[in-house]
């Protein structure tokens, strides 16, 4: 068994690889879904991330597809108690923004297409500075009390605004943020790096990053010149025809090949030895792109190896 890891200051477990479930009910149909899931579950992995608006920008989709299919797996497969769910609220078309009143009607909204009683894991999706943190946090707060929730996270906020709101909760004794969800990877470093992390260190939460593989780049499938076809090929190949995206393409192939393993694996490799991350995020579209992601679970760089590719990513 892979041992799980204590997410930041929750006392949650969770697996050192994070499924991802933007592809629930978009390049994955509900099927080939709870194939992925199934699988990974299999493999002893029990954290999923959802959100509220995953895929409302697919035409015909109003935003809660991914739930629903998390939810409707969870159910036929009775491991509720088994799975640590995380999603998030902000960002659904019908549940704008971070209003307290809005904030209550979205998990509400959630629990019934998750079908279940509670949300393990609950992210303010992006932050929105013209919501006073004392509204957010009481909001969340209020959750945590009724039992909706049992923690709160947050991603894409400012460290100032998340110093804010941690220092608001420990001054009246409310529900704390226990982790972080920033965009964080090899050629998307100073999204995080910096005051971010450095916070994030200080007040012992856990770092669950989102874009783990650059939409694909760090899979090593992408190259200069070549086509992909895939949903997310347009920021990819981006990447891949950058200079600095050759130069962390050609120093993860050398360290793949030591090892002989997938591209992607060592990317989150590299990922999962960051100070402050707990479990990267990445999501598979089919059964078999999950053992590359697995992979990270036993794959152990050398300090020199992150420096290398810590390098070639500068």
């Amino acid at each position: 068994m892979t041992s799980l890891r204590t997410l930041g200051s929750s006392g949650l477990e969770v697996f050192p690889l994070c499924l991802g479930g933007n592809v629930f009910g978009w390049t994955a149909d509900e099927e080939t879904s709870f194939a992925v899931l199934d699988a990974y579950a299999e493999a002893g992995g029990n954290f999923i991330d959802t959100a509220d608006s995953y895929t409302a920008w697919i035409e015909g989709h109003k935003g809660g597809e991914s739930e629903t299919v998390l939810g409707k797996w969870i159910k036929s497969r009775g491991n509720r108690d088994r799975v640590v769910v995380a999603t998030k609220v902000s960002q659904h078309p019908e549940y704008q923004g971070l209003s307290a009143a809005n904030i209550k009607a979205a998990a509400d909204a959630s629990l019934r297409r998750l079908d279940t009683d509670y949300i393990d894991l609950y992210y303010t999706h992006f932050d929105k500075p013209e919501i006073p943190v004392e509204e957010i946090i009481g909001a969340l707060d209020e959750l945590v009390r009724a039992g909706k929730v049992r923690h709160i996270a947050a991603s894409n906020i400012s460290p100032e605004r998340l110093k804010a709101s941690l220092d608001f909760s420990d001054r009246e004794g409310l529900a704390r943020y226990v982790a972080l969800q920033p965009h964080y990877n090899l050629v998307s470093r100073d999204t995080y790096e910096g005051p971010l992390q450095d916070l994030v260190a200080e007040q012992g939460l856990a770092a669950v990053p989102y874009f783990s593989l650059a939409a694909g780049f760090l899979t090593g499938k992408y190259r200069p010149g070549t086509k992909v076809d895939s949903a997310r090929a347009g920021r990819a190949q981006g990447y891949a025809d950058s200079e600095r995206g050759q130069k962390v393409l050609a120093a993860l192939d050398e360290i793949a090949a030591a090892h002989e393993a997938p591209v992607a694996t060592v990317a989150l490799a590299w990922l999962a030895a960051q100070p402050t991350v707990t479990a990267p995020i990445a999501s598979a579209r089919t059964v078999e792109q999950l053992p590359a992601l697995l992979a990270v679970v036993d794959l152990k760089l050398t300090e020199k190896e992150v420096q290398t590719l810590t390098e070639a990513s500068a």
